[in-house]
């Protein structure tokens, strides 16, 4: 084969897809750097298929828009650290090719090249022994020996060899791959899909060809290593912005946590961190633009689950027995750790990320329904911009979906509360929208810009108070912030102050609003709760 052209490399690009796909429990399982979380081969995978479905989209055959809409699609589904940076190899791939209109051997080593100077760029602090020493060992290979070569598939194998070759030597580089007795799990899905490339008619899986599969492995090898994760927090987003400096962001950012990839093109800033403080980062961000596809991860809980195995879903999941039908299941919408163990506890089966600048879609909300066997569901959206696609995904549904048109999280908190089990699907419905209709929310963030609003002057990154979708407070200071607020929102009738504090608000303050909060309502029971929220400093229910 001399060279490839667009047509071919649609079916290599699949191959690419396919393979990694069938070997992502082995990546799973291989996982120990830069934290023992279980979900590198996870992370690739989702990111490949998103360039996989983008593919699908291009009827065109030229070899040019083949790659983008794969480079492209793996940029807006980029998963984890590990499909950062895949992300970027195949970012680097497309611009190797660059006007070419068919791949030989030169065109080969340009892509390998660029495929390697863009995955480096990507990264702030480069560390060896990862799926970066394995692209730059290829990358060298086939710049010292691409004299030798004609046919290009020839070529790219012994690349492919000397890939795996140097992912076998990584555990030299990182002693916590030694001490696992693994190679790197981001390197060797790197050399998995190449292998995909060399292999596609054998992977390609239209219907005729059968797919290859790969026994799971027997063992997960992050049980052998610490779980003491210094960066809790694996957050990820795109920013859109179209005159976003993402070097500067990326700067800016740099001293909240580590693992730090931040990568620009197509009006888009991708961002990847490990952090404590998940709202710090999204508070820089929303200074560049508008924000989509916010994931906020709790790797310690990863690493439990992992090291605990079958048996830690079991305990997690208490309400969601597959074998046997229940009466009653519930989907929630939220965003936070907090959050997320309250509605557990309530009983919810299914809680999704989400919430205000990181809606679900209808296709989210309708995965996590299939998981739930029961006779009728419940599904609190717990944000107004979130009501839709819930009913979208009723109206998809052949299961008896019931929509709460909860508008807030404390709302969707009160109406589980109110979920009597002995009570029918009507009376249950009624009661529980009683109680999220009586349940008032004020919320405090802050400002990304200066403006006039609701007949207040607010300063970029003054805090505001906001309730019933107005701003009623502001301030320079957090806690007067909240108290002008609630001064404004509670009431003569109101009973008790729920206060949902974030993620990324000190110990120290919280302490001095709950002091402050139970002195000015002496009358009014006033608890706090982790809610664990980014953006929202307080989220509080006034009932």
């Amino acid at each position: 084969m001399s060279t490839i052209d667009g047509k071919s490399l649609k079916n290599i690009l699949s191959g690419v897809y396919f393979n990694l796909d069938n070997h992502k429990q082995e990546l799973n399982s291989l996982n120990v750097f830069p934290v023992p979380d279980g979900d590198t081969g996870t992370n690739m995978s989702l990111t490949l298929k998103s360039a996989y479905n983008n593919l699908q989209s291009v009827s065109s055959d030229k070899i040019g828009e083949v790659v983008k809409a794969f480079s492209n699609g793996s940029l807006m589904g980029a998963r984890g650290n590990s499909g950062v940076i895949t992300s970027q190899i195949l970012r680097g791939v497309a611009k190797g090719i660059g006007e070419n209109e068919t791949i030989d051997v030169l065109v080969l080593r340009d892509i390998m090249e660029s495929a390697c100077k863009v995955a480096y760029s990507a990264v702030m602090q480069p560390t060896e022994g990862t799926i970066l020493t394995v692209i730059r060992g290829a990358a060298e290979f086939a710049e010292e020996n691409y004299q030798k070569y004609t046919d290009v598939k020839e070529f790219f194998k012994d690349i492919t060899e000397e890939a795996a070759r140097v992912l076998d030597t990584t555990p030299d580089m990182l002693p916590v791959l030694k001490q696992a007795g693994v190679v790197d799990a981001g390197g060797r899905g790197l050399v998995v899909m190449m292998e995909g490339a060399l292999n596609y008619n054998n992977l390609s899986n239209y219907g005729e060809k059968e797919e290859v599969t790969v026994k799971a492995p027997e063992h997960n090898h992050q049980s052998e290593v610490s779980g003491d994760i210094k960066f809790g927090y694996c957050t990820e987003f795109l920013i859109e912005s179209e005159n976003g400096d993402y070097l500067q962001f990326r700067n800016k950012i740099s001293s909240l946590g580590d693992c730090l990839i931040v990568v620009g093109g197509e009006g888009l800033i991708k961002t990847h961190i490990h952090t404590n403080n998940p709202g710090k980062v999204l508070e820089e961000a929303l200074k560049l633009g508008q924000l989509k596809d916010i994931k906020i991860d709790n790797m310690r809980i990863q690493h439990s689950h992992v090291v605990m195995g079958p048996e830690a879903d079991v305990y997690l999941d208490p309400y969601n027995n597959p074998d046997e039908t229940k009466k009653y299941g519930f989907v929630s919408i939220s965003t936070g750790d907090g959050f997320e163990k309250i509605f557990e506890e309530l009983g919810v089966d299914q809680v999704i990320s989400g919430g205000q600048t990181m809606n679900p879609s209808t296709e989210t909300i309708l995965e996590a329904v299939k998981k739930i066997n029961a006779e009728d569901i419940f599904i609190l959206p717990n944000n107004s911009n979130i009501i839709l696609a819930a009913e979208q995904a009723k109206e998809l549904s052949e299961k008896n979906l019931h929509i709460l048109k909860s508008k807030t999280v404390p709302q969707g908190v009160v109406a589980m509360l109110s979920f009597d089990e002995d009570n029918s699907v009507d009376e249950n419905f009624e009661e529980m929208t009683e109680a999220l209709e009586a349940v008032r929310t004020a919320q405090v963030t802050f400002s990304v810009r200066d403006t006039e609003m609701d007949g207040l002057k607010i300063k970029k990154d003054d805090f505001i108070g906001i309730e019933g979708g107005k701003i009623l407070a502001t301030g320079k200071k957090v806690n007067k912030t909240t108290l002008d607020l609630l001064e404004r929102v509670v009431d003569e009738e109101a009973s008790l102050l729920t206060v949902y504090y974030g993620c990324d608000v000190e110990d120290k303050i919280v302490n001095e609003l709950e002091r402050k909060l139970k002195r000015v309502y002496k009358d009014i029971d006033v608890e706090f709760i982790r809610g664990g929220q980014p953006l929202y400093h307080y989220i509080i229910s006034v009932e």
